[in-house]
Formats: structure tokens, sequence, C-alpha cells
């Protein structure tokens, strides 16, 4: 019997290469923790058939394009939209190493959460308290990963969307450097802000799966080649590495006491492991980093969720008296209380006589935050600082508050903003939920996290597999 619960991706494609088993019974196991797990969890909207062969599955969220596999983007208004391609990081990953879509996985309504609560087809349930949230928008990629529903999954980072859900789950995550992964074939949100990115089980999993997915497409003008190829980490010492500590990051109001006390524990475990740990300050970017977010995200959001009209694709409102009718109506009808939400601030953020005072000057404070960033990367090779300022919240806490549901993001936001990578390592356990360490790299900056959140994985030893979940 093949335990999916602890299986990693290296794991089963290590059995396959000694052909320990065969594809198809890899895939049938996972089948089988779905059927006994997701009617309670609802992590995946779409689950596929066995395409044949003996790569490992992979879960998408269904932000994702999937040739021939619905992609919804979790909202009613691309019900039943099949894609007729592959996004990039989909064909790099079947052609290059044979990995098989295995389903799409929930998601926000067009990423736009935190808590997987906004999806037109039901909230996802974390698999270590089903009563909680898994985080979002990416909750149905990292509940999958947690709950050993898939070994690994590709997610999405806007803001904090890879990140955060993968704290909340227990997961490792990377939201990439800014233009090293494809957005081609990826249902936009903000573009200058959307990052596909890695989830999984450990930290050699999910640079593995980096590697696969990461380099310049001429699909998507803003990717890059990376300067270094990717390096799985071997190494469980950290000699020379300089770790820096953002005050405002690691003190900021909201942060529970449990999460405050696993994060200082594991920062003293790096400097025991060898790393230089300073203090430092990024007053600039807590400050005004939410706030410049959530003008240049919903500017960007209402230009790209515009093609939502009823015209091309998706739902149509049925029996519309003319066009500006079927408009209004179809976006109405097909769209949910969070996207219209952010629609209505990013179209007054870009309306005339408000462009430059809103979203002109949010760009301008979205250079002095990168300023900063880069100011402390002079300094050190790292920052840290904890994922999430809490543990996973009870389904339903923040639905009524969207400011409440914002804050989620508080200490993920400024490094997205300044286009840098970010890697979640699970680093303890508070209330018996999972707690994320946040680890902020310089741009292409990922093998230094890699290797520092592979050492501390293996100095903690935490045991992944959700204690309710545990035989």
């Amino acid at each position: 019997m093949i335990d999916t619960l602890r299986l990693t991706a290296y794991e089963a494609a290590e059995l396959l290469r000694r052909k320990e088993i065969t594809g198809a019974e890899l895939w049938e196991a996972y089948r089988r923790a779905v059927d006994e797990r997701d009617g309670e969890l609802h992590c995946f909207l779409h689950v596929c058939d066995d395409p044949g062969g003996d790569g490992i599955p992979l879960a998408v969220k269904d932000v994702i394009g999937t040739k021939g596999i619905p992609t919804t983007a979790g909202s009613r208004i691309l019900e039943g939209y099949v894609p007729v391609y592959d996004a990039t990081v989909v064909r790099r990953a079947k052609e290059g190493h044979g990995l098989r879509v295995f389903g799409k996985t929930n998601t926000d309504e067009f990423a736009m959460g935190s808590s997987t609560e906004n999806s037109a087809y039901g909230p996802t349930h974390n698999p270590w308290d089903p009563d909680r949230v898994p985080g979002g928008s990416g909750g149905g990629s990292a509940a999958a990963v947690s709950a050993g529903l898939a070994p690994w999954a590709l997610g999405s980072d806007t803001g904090g969307s890879i990140k955060q859900p993968s704290a909340l789950c227990g997961n490792v995550g990377l939201r990439p450097t800014y233009g090293t992964v494809s957005r081609y074939g990826i249902v936009a949100f903000a573009s200058s802000l959307d990052q596909v990115g890695p989830v999984a089980r450990t930290v050699r999993d999910c640079a593995f799966l980096y590697s696969v997915i990461a380099g310049r497409d001429p699909c998507d003008s803003t990717t890059v080649d990376l300067p270094h190829p990717v390096e799985l980490p071997e190494g469980e010492e950290l000699k020379g590495l300089r770790i820096g500590v953002p005050h405002e990051l690691n003190e900021a109001d909201g942060i529970e006491p449990g999460v405050r006390d696993a994060v200082r524990a594991a920062i003293e475990r790096l400097r025991e492991l060898g790393a230089e740990v300073g203090e430092c300050r990024l007053p600039l970017s807590v400050e005004y980093g939410m706030a410049c977010y959530y003008l240049i995200a919903p500017a960007e959001a209402s230009s790209n969720l515009a093609r939502y009209d009823g015209v091309r694709y998706g739902y149509r409102t049925p029996d519309p008296a003319d066009r500006l009718d079927m408009y209004k109506r179809t976006r109405d009808e097909g769209l949910g209380d969070e996207p219209k939400r952010r629609i209505l601030i990013g179209t007054y953020a870009l309306s005339a006589g408000y462009y430059d005072a809103y979203y002109g000057q949010a760009q301008k404070v979205r250079t002095v935050i990168k300023r900063e960033h880069d100011a402390l990367f002079e300094r050190f090779d790292a920052l840290v600082s904890p994922t999430s300022p809490t543990v996973a919240f009870p389904l339903g806490a923040r639905t009524q508050d969207p400011l409440a549901m914002y804050l989620s993001d508080l200490l993920t936001i400024p490094s997205c903003m300044a286009g840098l990578p970010g890697l979640n390592v699970p680093c303890g356990l508070s209330e018996g939920l999972p707690v994320g360490l946040q680890l902020i790299g310089p741009q292409f900056g990922e093998n230094v996290l890699f290797r520092i959140g592979h050492a501390l994985e293996t100095a903690l030893g935490l045991d992944p597999v959700p204690a309710r979940l545990r035989g």
C-alpha cells in the first residue's frame, strides 16, 4: 500500500525508477486518497482520468490553463470553459519531465482572497482542522499536498497566495522572482504581480519543481533566463550566510504570540546552524506596502477582467435585451462579491483625474519599496519573518470584514511588490496548527532560500502530516 500522506515527489520518482510501482499504481493511490478525504476538504474542482505514463501526478491551481481540462479560476463566469492549449508551465511539466496533470485545485475567485472562501464552488477546508481555512488564494493546492492528495502542486502568487496557504497548511511553498516563470496561459489577476510557483512537502521537491517550470518563454515577454541553474539543496549548515530580521515584519501588530515564539525559535536555530543573524528595518515597505498593493492589484484586475463580458467564452446571461444588458447582467450574475469589489476600486483608481493621484503614486511607492529591500540585500543574503501573522483561522471568521481578510497578507505583500522571491518553510506549531517561516531573497536568490530552507527543515525534523490524519 502506497502511503500518500508521507510520500514525497522525490520518493515517488525513486519508486518508479526502481520499478517497485507503476505509474498507474501511483495514480490510483492518489485517486483513492481523493475519494477518502476530499469530500471533507474540497481541495479539487476537477480530478482527471489517468492519461497513462510513468510521470508523477501534479495538482494544478485552477487559474492555470490546461488543454482539454476545465479551467474556471474559481468563478461561475468561466464555468464550463475548457482551454485549447496548455499554459507554458504545464507544457514544460509534461514535455520536459513527463509529469501528469492529476486535477485542478480550488481557488478564491480569480485568485482574489486569503482563505479560499471566495470560490464560487465552495470553500476548501484545512487538513489540520476542517473547521478552519487553508489560506488563499491557493488553498486548494496547499491543502491537497498537506492531505496527501497530491505529491506536489502548482499555485500562483500575487500578494502571498502561495506562501500564506503553505504556512497555514504546513507545506513548503515558493513565490519565485518575478519574471523567472512564464505567465502564458494563466488567468490574469494583476499582471505586474502574478507569478506561478511550486507547493511541495519538502524544500528539495519545491526546488526541483521550480527548475522544471522556470526560464524564459518566447510567449511571455516579461520572462528572463535564469542567471544560474537551480540547485537542489544538500547541505545542513549555514556558515557564511547573513540573515536579516526586519523589525517591522517580526514585530508587527497582530502577530499571534504562538506564531512569534515559533519563528523566534526557528531564527535561533538558524544561528545555531552557523548563520550570522542581525536586526534590520523595512519601515516604508511595511507601512505603505498594503495600501500600495490594494491600488495596483485592483487597477490591473479591473483591466484584465474586462474581457469577461459574455461575448467570447464562459457564462452568458440568458435572453439579454441588448448588448449592454448582456454585458451588465453577465458580469453581475457571473462574478462574485470580491472580484466586483476589486474591479470597482481599480476602475476608480484608473479613472480620469485620479490616475496620477492613485495608481501613478502607488507605482512610485513601489519603487521605494524595491529600493528599501535592495539596500538590505547589500548587507544580508536573506531576510526572515513569519509568513502569516496568525495560524489558520476559523471558516467564516473574516468573510464579513474585507479589511481583516486583507491583513492576512500583511507580511507577504512587501516583498511581492518588490518582485522578490519568497519561500515558506514550516517552523513549528501553535495551538496544534502549523506556523510558517518566510524567507525573502534578493532577485534571483532562490538557491540561497533553498539552502537555508533545507538546512532548517532538516534541523527541525517536523512531521508534515496533519496530526488528525496520522495513523
